[in-house]
């Protein structure tokens, strides 16, 4: 398309969206315990084992009717038969995340876990031992444990830095627990249950109020663990403090964590990064208590949020990667265990074909039922696409809090993606992006979000802590693509106040051709309000849609605004003079993340119509846009001040607007 073309296109489109904006935005604002059933006996549970042998899902000669779920099996075999001779190594705490005895206690409870898996698939009493062994190990220690000596600033644990592994711990060992718990002597199964579960569980739940009544991802990893322990243990009124909270009310726990962490939707407040997390407790618990409690209709609660929150995360990805925002790891995705849970529960409950490739891509099952038919499923062809598509997910509790919006070329895992996070704060792991821009193509990141600065687990990098950093840059407004004051952060940074207030939703939709969202915020600054459009259009000249962005501001008095762009990729094509700054680079400025941005260029852009171009693996990008007088351009370059080199050295290009009070940026990639 000749540039000509491109700029009617910009000039035009731009027209027409900011109307549609200013109209959407005029219409928005001219508007102004039931009864407990007894827990299974132990008849039942010996049909249950039957049922499993009669599956056939395994035998003493490794044979089985799926590929998949055999492969499956043979891999936590060879995992777990590695150690049936080894030491048990249960050593006493000392390290914090990374460290080795942190590392250890999770393999135990992986092991715990797995053994017990094998236990009910082969029905072999060497599996059941070393349950066994590992647990009562852990109950000659655990009753006299002190606090962790390298306590986390959250809530400590006693194996563990802080209390959430702890609950990581009970979560998977009781679960190995329970599968071998009736092949165990009768004294065995007292001491276990004596020192080790109920110890954990007590300081888990009243041992911690203050985590326990949380309504947070550590609060649901607290209240399952303990639940399911009590199903476990034959304990209601362990039950009924982790359903209902430690005084039962129904103020805290783990339903009131369904009611509060989950919009209508199914999209969980602290982003995708935190929905993956919590996804394991929230669902391993609601199927222990279907299976003990099915009157309690828990798969049914807030009309199926559970459900929609399991089909919800991996819409909330690209080419099998979660989309980074707020405190988020970038390399997780859908391969990630938790997701395992999920899709089992939502296939199991739904039978969606859609689901089973998905867990085609983990190329792994759960070892169960479920997870056999999932792989006979899968084996005999029956999965189908998963349907990503265009779609706006609500926040808040009552979906009424912001919305993230998501607008897909197709419905193909690396078709071009584009998010516009038009979300609430996301609690503490929130950043101060609001209306962030997140674009993808061609299977990778083209306008990306910095995620979290944090190396998890690593000990050299701050001992595995969310570095410094995090806070000084990842959380900041010029770490995003997103509309920067005065060198300021939305809500100068403060949590509580960022907590009160989120974008309004002026417009959501799509058509045949276009997909388009429009939000604004006024309480970010002190007397500054702005809005943001977003609409991704296919034109019949271009094999690729375009994206338009249009951010608008309105001020009392005059001001600096500053919108950043994190591109991905190498620049081929500058299309305005610029004087670079090799020898006297310089830190952007002092605070609010500018500090970490190297200054390697500048423009004075005298053009109204202005392009940079980069090369992406095998394509071009070029971004056109209007400057307006008194514009600058700056390219920069992520690492300054940072002697420790926790930073990536990424690239970015901000269009500045100095000494104005109201104005627009209007863009197209």
């Amino acid at each position: 398309m000749s540039t000509q073309i491109l700029k009617n296109v910009l000039f035009g489109s731009a027209a027409l969206l900011l109307t549609a904006a200013c109209g959407a935005q005029e219409e928005a604002q001219s508007q102004a315990s039931s009864a407990t059933a007894a827990k299974a006996d132990d008849q039942a549970k010996m049909d249950d084992q039957a049922k499993v042998n009669d599956q056939a899902m395994v035998s003493s000669s490794k044979t089985t009717k799926s590929p998949l779920f055999q492969a499956t099996f043979d891999r936590v075999q060879q995992q777990v038969d590695a150690e049936l001779d080894a030491e048990i190594i249960v050593p006493f705490p000392a390290d914090a995340g990374g460290g080795y005895t942190h590392e250890q206690h999770k393999r135990n409870y992986k092991t715990i876990y797995n053994a017990g898996n094998l236990f009910r698939l082969t029905g072999e009493q060497k599996y059941a031992d070393h349950v066994s062994k590992l647990l009562l190990a852990y109950a000659e220690m655990y009753p006299t444990l002190p606090l962790h000596p390298k306590k986390k600033e959250q809530t400590p644990g006693k194996l563990f830095w802080q209390s959430l592994n702890e609950a990581m711990w009970l979560v998977y060992a009781i679960q190995g627990y329970d599968a071998v718990q009736d092949s165990l002597p009768e004294e065995t199964q007292t001491i276990i249950e004596r020192d080790v579960f109920r110890e954990v569980a007590s300081y888990l739940s009243d041992g911690q109020p203050q985590t326990f009544n949380k309504i947070h991802n550590h609060g649901t990893w607290a209240t399952a663990a303990v639940g399911m322990t009590g199903y476990a243990l034959d304990d209601q009124e362990m039950v009924e403090k982790a359903l209902l909270g430690l005084d039962k009310s129904g103020e805290y726990g783990f339903l009131k964590q369904l009611d509060e962490l989950f919009s209508p939707d199914g999209y969980y407040s602290e982003g995708p990064y935190y929905q993956r997390f919590a996804l394991l407790p929230f669902v391993v618990f609601a199927q222990e208590v279907e299976k003990n409690e099915p009157e309690r209709k828990i798969f049914e609660h807030r009309d199926g949020v559970l459900l929609k929150a399991i089909d919800t995360i991996v819409h909330l990805s690209y080419n099998g990667i979660f989309f980074p925002i707020n405190d988020a790891i970038k390399e997780k995705g859908l391969t990630t265990p938790e997701l395992n849970f999920g899709l089992a529960a939502a296939y199991d409950f739904t039978k969606d074909p859609a689901y089973l490739s998905m867990a085609a891509y983990q190329n792994t099952v759960l070892l169960n039922d479920t997870g056999l038919e999932m792989a006979k499923a899968i084996d005999a062809g029956k999965a189908e696409p998963f349907p990503f598509k265009t779609m706006q997910l609500g926040d808040g509790r009552d979906g009424d809090r912001g919305a993230l919006a998501i607008m897909r070329s197709g419905m193909g895992m690396t078709d071009q993606t584009v998010v516009v996070k038009n979300t609430t704060q996301g609690m503490g792991h929130g950043h101060f992006d609001k209306m962030a821009l997140l674009v993808y193509d061609n299977g990778g990141e083209i306008l990306s979000d910095y995620g979290a600065a944090r190396f998890l687990n690593v000990v050299d990098k701050y001992g595995g802590h969310y570095l410094p950093e995090n806070n000084l840059y990842a959380k900041q407004t010029i770490a995003h693509n997103a509309l920067v004051v005065d060198e300021t952060s939305h809500f100068d940074g403060k949590l509580a106040k960022a907590e009160e207030h989120h974008p309004d939703v002026l417009l959501f939709d799509e058509a045949a051709n276009i997909a388009i969202t429009t939000a604004r915020m006024d309480e970010a600054y002190e007397g500054v309000g702005f809005s943001r459009t977003v609409a991704q259009v296919t034109l019949p000249s271009l094999d690729q849609p375009i994206i338009l962005d249009i951010v608008r501001t309105e001020a009392e008095g005059q001001h600096q605004y500053d919108l950043p762009i994190h591109y991905q990729g190498q620049i081929t094509k500058v299309s305005f003079p610029y004087t670079a700054e090799d020898q006297n680079s310089r830190a952007l400025g002092a605070d609010n993340g500018y500090q970490y941005l190297w200054k390697t260029a500048e423009a004075n852009l005298a053009d109204a119509f202005n392009q940079l171009t980069w090369l992406n693996k095998d394509r071009f990008y070029t971004y056109s846009f209007l400057a307006p007088s008194n514009s600058k351009g700056i390219f920069t370059r992520l690492g300054a001040n940072d002697p420790d080199f926790n930073l990536r050295n990424e690239t970015g290009f901000i269009l500045r607007q100095q000494g104005k009070s109201d104005s627009v940026f209007v863009s197209v990639l």
